[in-house]
């Protein structure tokens, strides 16, 4: 009985190897379906974009209220470093890489004195750059009509303009009023 009991061990042993073998050569098609799918991440947005206009239309001398209303509130106005503000800019948007910008004000006697930032790119150029490397960008076709157009629209238009009713074969369409008559 030894013995029988120990080829039945065997042969379970040796079962159970190879069935856990076999199942690692089958592809589970949902498994691969899985791990296509990329979950959903979320825009971040944090701090103030500042853009390259926006800093051009600070002029020294102009008290800190005013810069405030300029670039808006900074992201860190430290106790440390009173005389400056810094502005810091950062997306992260799915499809498109992360951008991140940095910009320092410096103040004098509560007056802006100068300052220090990298290159900052202008509203135009940001929203360009938020939507160029997307995957689903999608091209918008440019809506400009010719002289031309316009000209073949006007003959195909109801001669009555723009109080034609829609159809203009059948009566013009009324409506009660919205409130009643006063007495």
């Amino acid at each position: 009985m030894t013995s029988c009991h120990l080829l039945l061990a065997r042969s379970c042993g040796l079962f159970l190897i190879a069935t856990t073998a076999a199942c690692s050569f089958v592809e589970d098609p949902m498994a691969k379906a899985v791990r296509m799918m990329t979950p959903y991440r979320i825009e971040v947005v944090q701090g103030n974009f500042v853009s390259k206009e926006q800093l051009q239309a600070l002029r020294p001398g102009m008290t800190r209220r005013q810069v405030r209303e300029i670039l808006g509130t900074p992201l860190i106005a430290s106790v440390f470093h009173a005389n400056r503000w810094d502005y810091a800019f950062t997306i992260k948007r799915q499809g498109t890489e992360p951008q991140q910008r940095k910009l320092s004000v410096f103040f004098k006697d509560d007056v802006f004195e100068r300052v220090e930032s990298e290159e900052l790119p202008s509203e135009a150029e940001f929203a360009e750059k938020l939507t160029s490397n997307r995957a689903d960008n999608i091209k918008v076709p440019d809506l400009k009509a010719s002289n031309q157009d316009l000209e073949k629209f006007r003959k195909s238009s109801p001669a009555a303009g723009v109080d034609a009713p829609a159809d203009a074969t059948g009566p013009a369409k009324t409506y009660p009023p919205l409130e009643p008559r006063a007495r």
